[in-house]
């Protein structure tokens, strides 16, 4: 039976909250990324790219709808429990979706440097994981970066996905130059063992 696309359920764990990105976001998701180390190593085009506001960060939200690309707000979830309705403290995604062949790729992903090397990021990586291979019947979940982010890539290496190659001059920065990117994959067979990884890292 082929994979299906995420429906609007919010995806809740220890710590964050995911739920699917509304126009309302964009306040949250502008003042979250807006700090330079967030866009200096080719977060979605680089530097060049970086909006400079809320409504041009609204833009890329309606951009990502238009492309049936699944977006998230990441919230902490204490804010949420103290009812706050939750300070959104990043954004990811699931897109590229290819139901027959049961293929997604996990991205888009960036955070404000406050929650950087916390269990934020291990932890929205288990949920949409879970949520693609578990629940949505995908068998292969790519997740790629710049050749130039290595905190990235070591990010995603830790997260236990088998790093596959390089595909050179892939796609334009803002900049005009042209990034090579790094992909990963998490397929299947492997997840088990992948999750749990990420498990215990997380103190599950």
């Amino acid at each position: 039976m082929p994979a299906r696309l995420p429906d609007g359920r919010p995806l809740v764990g220890r710590t964050v909250r995911l739920d699917r990105t509304v126009p309302d976001d964009a306040a949250g998701i502008f003042a979250a990324l807006d700090h330079d180390e967030v866009w200096a190593s080719g977060y979605a085009g680089g530097p060049a790219s970086r909006p400079g506001n809320t409504a041009a960060t609204a833009q890329l939200i309606d951009a990502a709808r238009a492309s049936g690309r699944a977006q998230y707000s990441v919230r902490l979830l204490r804010d949420c429990e103290l009812g706050e309705g939750g300070t959104i403290v990043g954004t990811t995604s699931l897109g590229d979706f290819e139901l027959r062949d049961e293929k997604t790729h996990l991205g888009w992903t960036a955070y404000q440097p406050s929650v950087w090397a916390s269990p934020v990021n291990p932890e929205c990586k288990l949920l949409l994981l879970s949520y693609a291979l578990d629940e949505l019947g995908f068998g292969r979940v790519k997740i790629q970066t710049d050749l130039i982010n290595t905190r990235s890539q070591a990010a995603i290496a830790k997260l236990g996905a088998v790093r596959e190659g390089v595909l050179r001059r892939d796609t334009m920065r803002g900049d005009g130059s042209w990034r090579d990117s790094v992909v990963f994959s998490v397929i299947i067979d492997e997840w088990p063992a992948v999750r749990d990884g990420l498990e215990r890292r997380l103190g599950y």
